[in-house]
């Protein structure tokens, strides 16, 4: 398998050349965000005025609220779930722990298009509640509104609570059962060593698992749109879109950064000082409570609750609806066109983020320290920038980078490029990449970790380069972990909706894109199918983290 020895060369070389790569990859990842400053600072200083005096006084509320609902919504949700599977042993435990996770399946703004439709006035929902209160039509009795504040709390809540549920399960899991047996010995109820004992130990996984669900609250656009919540995500939208104002999409881009930075950093906050250590050696398992069969049903049926609102009843509806729509037209050669743009797309983002991933863990892994550390933290912001921030950013670089393109050449050849980028696609996988080069590169990087070093040692002593090294010996050990970041990668290009919809090529649709036309028109039944296919597509992840919540 290895070659015979090479010449000698210098051992800080290959070092050199892999950290040189490293910054590359994260100049590529840093340039949306630059991007953005610098078409933000063209705008007029009056422009700042009027975005303080008329759209950021009402989005900014919006954004506040919608984030506080989710946030309690979410940390109540998914910590009360997390907590039953782990302490309490009753009928089909094992099957709820699983379940919980299904809601990931679902985007945002899906749940939002299928809510719409099941909760309208004439929708089924309303007309069982008329039928049992006894009322005929919608001017006698109706539910309120979910197009409303609280309903977009609410739907988004039951969507992201297993970014908290996740986290905080794991943190249970390997809490020491000698901590609640000596608190029980001292008295404490079992209630009791919830909020005094596993609570405040778990408290730094709650804090991360909110701060994800924020951001992905953020990063939404389609929900909190088709609810009627104009948050700051959707006015930068509306502002480019509706406006073609770019300076001005920028500025309130740069304005939801940073409330991004303040979650990230009240994350950190919350974190502080947050430490505990136990021994290994003497520590004994957390033991779950085993609990009568009545109650075992009520806890199951109460776990349940989340996973029938975040998962099945949009997913039974669309499900449903998709039916409808087969029995009535078949399937649409524009739902083949759409999913054949999905895949390309999805696809060709994937293998871009999982191969600059691996680059990237790879040169942190040759040059361990600070630099390299620096390096990859740079290469992974997008993740935490919303999509819009990042589409607004990657129209601004590529969009003048087309510009230079096409006068360089005009000049010379006296021919015009066009949209050489923007009209290919090409800034739609850009962003995508930047998006979600953080799920690749710690995925990929967790999976190098567990490989010794000693393989390396022996390797390079047989003559192998840092890239032999690499192919032989890292890829066939990491596959495992390079296949699991792929697969997060895809899924989520396939479910992200405001980069998509931002950056697309002229005519070209995908499943999520179709989806937002048609809600946003009020054909709901057109796009079921598309919706759907995401849906499946997304119990994907869900499956995996599954399979690896067994394994422990």
């Amino acid at each position: 398998m290895f070659s015979s020895p090479a010449p000698a060369r210098s051992a800080k070389r290959p070092g050199r050349v892999w950290l040189t790569i490293a910054a590359t990859i994260a100049l590529i990842a840093i340039l949306p965000i630059g991007g953005l400053i610098l078409e933000a600072s063209k705008g007029s200083a009056g422009l700042w005025g009027h975005l303080f005096s008329t759209i950021l006084p009402v989005a900014l509320l919006d954004t506040v609220i919608l984030l506080a609902g989710v946030g309690v919504i979410t940390a109540v949700v998914g910590t009360t779930t997390a907590w039953l599977v782990t302490a309490y042993d009753f009928p089909g435990r094992h099957a709820l722990e699983w379940m919980l996770l299904l809601p990931l399946a679902v985007p945002t703004y899906i749940v939002a298009y299928a809510y719409l439709d099941i909760m309208h006035p004439i929708g089924p929902v309303q007309d069982a509640v008329r039928w049992l209160l006894g009322y005929e039509t919608p001017r006698q009795f109706r539910l309120p509104d979910v197009r409303s504040m609280a309903g977009c709390i609410l739907l988004l809540g039951i969507v992201l609570y297993p970014y908290v549920y996740i986290p905080t399960r794991a943190m249970f899991l390997t809490q020491s059962g000698n901590l609640v047996d000596a608190a029980r010995t001292l008295g404490t109820t079992r209630r009791a060593v919830f909020w005094r004992v596993a609570l405040p130990l778990a408290r730094p996984a709650v804090a991360v698992g909110i701060s994800l669900a924020l951001m992905e609250t953020l990063n939404d656009i389609g929900a909190a749109e088709f609810l009627g919540v104009r948050t700051i995500t959707v006015s930068i939208y509306t502002t480019w879109i509706t406006r073609s104002d770019l300076s001005g999409a920028s500025q309130i881009a740069l304005a939801l950064l940073l409330i991004v930075v303040a979650i990230v950093a009240l994350e950190r906050w919350a974190r502080r000082k947050q430490r505990y250590a136990i021994d290994v050696r003497r520590m004994r398992n957390f033991q779950p409570r085993r609990v009568p069969l009545g109650k075992g049903i009520l806890l199951f049926l109460g776990g349940l609750l989340p996973v029938i609102l975040g998962f099945a009843a949009p997913a039974l509806y669309l499900l449903i609806e998709a039916a409808k729509r087969y029995r009535f037209a078949g399937i649409s050669p524009r739902i083949i066109d759409e999913a054949v743009n999905t895949l390309v797309i999805a696809t060709l983002a994937t293998v871009a983020t999982v191969i600059l991933g691996l680059l990237a863990a790879y040169a942190t892994r040759l040059r361990p320290g600070q630099p390299s550390s620096w390096l990859l933290r740079c290469s992974t912001m997008g993740y935490a920038a919303p999509g819009t921030v990042v589409a607004i950013g990657v129209l601004i670089i590529l969009g003048g980078l087309d510009q230079f393109i096409d006068r360089t050449v005009l000049s010379l050849f006296d021919v015009s490029t066009g949209l050489l980028l923007m009209g290919s696609g090409a800034a739609v996988i850009y962003a995508l990449v930047v998006r979600f080069l953080a799920i690749s590169a710690g995925g990929i990087e967790a999976g190098l970790s567990r490989i010794s070093p000693s393989l390396d040692h022996a390797s390079r002593s047989l003559g192998q380069s840092t890239a032999g090294t690499l192919r032989y010996v890292h890829l066939p050990l990491s596959k495992a972990a390079i296949s699991a970041a792929a697969l997060l990668v895809f899924v989520d290009c396939v479910k992200e909706l405001p980069a998509t919809l931002l950056l697309r090529p002229l005519n070209v649709e995908t499943f999520a894109t179709h989806l937002y036309g048609e809600a946003a028109r009020g054909t709901y039944e057109e796009a079921s199918i598309a919706a759907l296919a995401i849906v499946l597509i997304g119990i994907l992840p869900a499956i995996l983290l599954s399979r690896i919540g067994r394994i422990r």
